[in-house]
């Protein structure tokens, strides 16, 4: 008979962390759905889009700094942490893409 093994921790899941990714996931999907919308209407972008893109980068700025406040945390589970970094990161990337791509 297999006994099962329980550990028991004080790490837990911190909020900021949780928030950061939820910013990330928010800032990539807007992306997602402008640069579609831009395709769809052959590349001709109203200034909407141009302020969706804005607030993404705010909200991807903030969430890269919660994500790395919270990566320095102890006593805290790592996975929404990286995620979230690695999410605002990524939208970052792209931001900076299609800035460059533009000039």
């Amino acid at each position: 008979m297999k006994r099962k093994n329980y550990i028991f921790t004080n790490r837990k899941h911190s909020l900021r962390a949780v928030m950061s990714t939820v910013l990330g996931l928010i800032s990539n999907v807007s992306l997602g759905i402008v640069l579609y919308m831009t395709y769809l209407s052959g590349g001709n972008a109203p200034l909407s889009y141009g302020l969706t893109g804005l607030l993404a980068a705010l909200y991807s700025t903030v969430g890269l700094i919660l994500g790395m406040l919270t990566l320095r945390e102890k006593d805290t589970f790592k996975m929404f942490p990286l995620l979230g970094t690695l999410l605002n990161l990524a939208a970052l990337g792209i931001l900076i893409f299609l800035v460059q791509l533009s000039f």
